[in-house]
């Protein structure tokens, strides 16, 4: 590497510094019914916590797809790292949006997360962060326009939402009811879902834009199939991974959920969208 590139490669992350900061004073004023430094500081909320690291981490994701494109000049560059990166801003604090008023409707976010300090809540919101993170990433990458980006975006948010709908079908609990409860194990185990469609989402969309056609067809099979070996993933953890258990006994019909269950059922559905985005 020539010492042109080291600088260039400086001059690149102090401009996604300067638009990570943006987000980060975007995010603190979408939130400003609490203080977010004594909430982490002073009242040790580690429900809080996995919310703002799903957020920072979805955002320094997002600025990837912005990066990974394709470079003209310098001035060229920088104009798409500001301009995308707003745009990538923007579309994750309304992914919190989303996330209040679809995917966790049945109660009050900030109450669970702030003054109840609900980790179920926060990891669920902080993964919702995290996979839309993915999702502009892959609409912003390679060669396409604004237009694009925002259609591949919706229709994520889209696959996201039928994903939460079929898992509260496929489960034998009510996802609102346990979340509410505290349930962390049941948090945890959903929010590795989120995430596992934000890869699987990520892979139907990444790379240039070569047609409607063609790139929905892509992305229309890769989250079918998705949706599809969700019950089977879930039914793999059950008899293969915890073997001598009932998975839901083990989140939901005991007196102490069993969060190490949760985390394994996260890890399943994340391992199997890795394994789809690598063979599909």
């Amino acid at each position: 590497m020539s010492l042109d590139q080291i600088i260039l490669a400086i001059v690149y992350l102090l401009a996604v510094f300067v638009v990570f900061f943006i987000g980060k004073w975007a995010f603190d004023l979408r939130n400003r019914g609490y203080n977010l430094q004594h909430e982490l500081l002073q009242n040790d909320n580690f429900a809080l916590a996995l919310n703002v690291a799903g957020y920072y981490s979805g955002l320094v994701i997002a600025l990837g797809g912005v990066l990974y494109g394709p470079s003209i000049t310098l001035t060229d560059d920088l104009i798409d790292i500001g301009f995308f990166g707003i745009i990538a801003i923007v579309l994750l604090n309304l992914t919190g949006i989303i996330n209040d008023k679809v995917i966790l409707y049945k109660f009050n976010n900030e109450k669970e997360i702030i003054a109840d300090r609900n980790a179920g809540a926060g990891a669920i919101e902080g993964a919702n962060y995290l996979a839309s993170g993915l999702l502009v990433s892959g609409a912003i990458s390679g060669e396409g326009d604004l237009l694009t980006a925002a259609v591949f975006w919706l229709l994520g948010q889209v696959v996201l939402i039928i994903a939460a709908k079929v898992y509260n079908l496929i489960t034998p609990y009510d996802l609102h009811e346990e979340i509410e409860r505290d349930n962390v194990a049941v948090g945890i185990a959903f929010a590795g879902l989120l995430v596992a469609f934000g890869l699987i989402i990520r892979a139907g969309i990444f790379g240039d834009f070569i047609s409607w056609e063609e790139n929905l067809w892509t992305l229309a099979s890769i989250t079918g199939v998705g949706l599809v070996f969700m019950p089977f993933v879930r039914l793999f953890t059950d008899k293969m991974l915890l073997p001598g258990a009932r998975l839901t006994d083990e989140l939901v019909n005991q007196e102490k959920p069993n969060v190490g269950a949760g985390v394994i059922e996260a890890f399943s559905y994340i391992a199997a969208a890795l394994l789809l985005g690598w063979v599909l």
